[in-house]
């Protein structure tokens, strides 16, 4: 570890893997809400055509991307609300049109690019320069800041637009603002992960935050604690693997997932294997059968000689007075 920090090129691929971390996970929690998980790779595609414009022009290709990226968020969104193509059309006509026109421009480049496309394509750590590092520590500031300003708003309007709409929210506002995060956070973990896999570390470490937490934001502190051991996990790991960086993170977040996912399993079927059915149960109780009503978890039990009895599908489950099951990981409140 010594030797790898000795690096001046690990050290800021370290620091931009935090960065990527927590960035990712806090907005592609929206997106998750939303439905919009894959949007992230399109906005990649596009990035790329601003990656091209940089490197054609001779300039900054982040700044060219970030520039690209915002111009696309937003006409992206406006297309959605205005428009009378259909929103999924006018994303694949501006994703596809973006990694096309990269992929063009980025031929018209000068000799030598390929090996820099390879990098942006899927994050190498050789790539990120001081110059990047403070460009993506402006920008995921901004990213986290107005993720934590506006997250009540961002949250209402990504979990029923109706609603917000009709409470007077911005709906429109605030989709756009989401569509820039999401560009923004692309141009962030480009240097890092890569613009064709940045979109699973938005979405897995929220995946699996869905497996661990018991509500929203439990949900989402779990995610951002995903993010953040796969990116700086993925990059130590890539060092001395010598693979890439953005694929090695990729496939901690998808292990981190699976990990989740058996393990919440397991947990289950051990809650579930704590229940003792009865034999038999010839009263039948309600709300107004006389025996006393107890809340236990997501539904009621009734306190009937010395048991607490609850029924279950087609069974009765006896629970002993006072008795408390342990909750399922998978409980909580989840879209």
């Amino acid at each position: 570890m010594i030797d790898l920090l000795s690096l001046e090129f690990m050290r800021n691929s370290l620091i931009a893997a935090v960065l990527v971390g927590a960035s990712a996970p806090l907005v592609g929690v929206f997106l998750v809400q939303r439905g919009m998980s894959l949007i992230g790779d399109g906005m990649g595609h596009v990035a790329l055509a601003g990656v091209g414009i940089g490197v054609l022009t001779q300039s900054s290709p982040v700044l060219a991307a970030l520039i690209v990226v915002v111009v696309s968020a937003v006409a992206i969104e406006l297309l959605r609300h205005f428009g009378r193509t259909s929103g999924d059309l006018a994303l694949a006509v501006m994703f596809y049109g973006g990694i096309a026109a990269g992929v063009v421009i980025l031929a018209k480049a000068p000799q030598g690019s390929s090996t820099n496309l390879q990098g942006y394509l899927f994050g190498a750590l050789n790539t990120v320069s001081r110059s990047d590092l403070i460009a993506f520590a402006a920008l995921a500031g901004v990213v986290l800041v107005t993720v934590l300003l506006l997250r009540e708003r961002l949250f209402a309007v990504a979990q029923d637009e109706e609603y917000a709409r009709a409470s007077g929210l911005p709906v429109l506002a605030t989709n756009v603002l989401l569509a820039v995060l999401t560009g923004v956070t692309v141009v962030i973990s480009m240097r890092v992960i890569g613009l064709l896999l940045i979109s699973a570390l938005m979405i897995l470490p929220n995946a699996t935050g869905q497996r661990l937490g018991h509500s929203f934001r439990s949900s989402l502190v779990w995610a951002v604690a995903v993010g953040l051991t796969t990116s700086v996990g993925g990059v130590v790991t890539s060092f001395y693997a010598d693979t890439p960086s953005g694929a090695t993170i990729v496939l901690l977040a998808i292990a981190a997932f699976i990990t989740s996912a058996v393990g919440a399993w397991l947990v289950h079927l051990i809650g579930r294997g704590r229940h003792t059915t009865t034999g038999g149960h010839e009263h039948i109780h309600w709300e107004d059968c006389g025996h006393e009503a107890v809340l236990h978890g997501d539904h009621v039990d009734y306190l009937h000689d010395g048991h607490r009895h609850a029924e279950h599908g087609d069974h009765w489950d006896e629970h002993a007075p006072g008795h408390e099951e342990p909750r399922s990981p998978l409980e909580g409140t989840h879209r």
